[in-house]
């Protein structure tokens, strides 16, 4: 893997393939392989609650679309003047430019009615996707690493190597037109991956989280990293002086605070995740 990774950072081309004449770009690789393993873990955690795993393909049929997108919505809507003036880049997302806000935004609508109309629990649903959807987000950020996208301000090759230890692949990876930046797809990677473990550690112990909170904690978790680290990118959107990406990370974190506070002061009594079970959900 490892020699992947140097050679894809030495080279810096994006295309990792050619199918029938037509490129295939290592972005896409990666994000399709990220979405592969969140839909297989999630079948796998439906099987292990009882029920079967088909609705999470079916659901997928919808979501993955949907998702993709909202994610590029998302980016033209707030990148509008530059689309306007080149059109026909609108639906380059081999290019990058997708933004994973206006995929969670979609997709968890897609979700919520999705798991209605099929008798599912959306909350139920949504708890139990989302430690998947934070793998797979830590795993699509490599894809901005072969890009040579969402990274940070400039600095020494010597604070790359001697200061975070990087191994050289990344450290390769990092030198862009002549000057290393912040990993900052790193940071975030790893972020979401200490993520993951902390959910799945809560999500699997008796009584401890209610239903709704896997989702609550997953968004305040992913909100409270990408504050700091949008504030180090250096391709932010921007609304006036604002970055809205962490306008809208301040605001999803106050709220997922304050929704999982107000949820457990309520007299509705609401089961908790590690209680739900096949017979009690359908």
């Amino acid at each position: 893997m490892q020699f992947i990774l140097q050679g894809l950072a030495n080279t810096i081309n994006p295309v990792a393939f050619h199918l029938f004449g037509w490129p295939v770009y290592w972005y896409g690789v990666i994000i399709g392989g990220a979405i592969l393993l969140a839909i297989t873990l999630a079948s796998r955690e439906m099987r292990r609650k009882g029920f079967n795993d088909d609705f999470v393909l079916d659901l997928m049929i919808w979501a993955i679309p949907i998702g993709f997108l909202g994610a590029r919505l998302y980016y033209v809507i707030f990148e509008w003047p530059y689309y306007l003036a080149h059109p026909t880049e609108i639906f380059a997302i081999w290019q990058g430019g997708i933004a994973i806000y206006g995929g969670v935004i979609a997709g968890a609508l897609t979700v919520y009615f999705y798991s209605k109309y099929r008798g599912f629990s959306p909350y139920f649903i949504l708890d139990l996707a989302a430690p998947y959807l934070l793998l797979a987000q830590s795993i699509g950020r490599w894809g901005n690493f072969v890009n040579g996208e969402a990274h940070g301000g400039p600095v020494s090759e010597s604070f790359l190597s001697h200061t975070l230890h990087l191994p050289q692949f990344i450290v390769d990876g990092m030198l862009i037109d002549g000057t290393y930046y912040h990993p900052t797809f790193l940071y975030e990677s790893l972020w979401n991956v200490l993520g993951v473990i902390l959910l799945l550690i809560l999500r699997r112990q008796q009584k401890t989280l209610k239903l709704g909170e896997t989702t609550l904690l997953y968004l305040i978790w992913y909100a409270f990293g990408r504050f700091f680290i949008e504030g180090m990118r250096t391709d932010s959107l921007y609304l006036g002086p604002l970055r809205i990406s962490q306008v809208l990370a301040l605001v999803i974190f106050i709220l997922g605070i304050g929704l999982i506070i107000w949820l457990r002061h309520r007299p509705v009594k609401r089961p908790y995740y590690s209680e739900i079970s096949h017979s009690e959900q359908k």
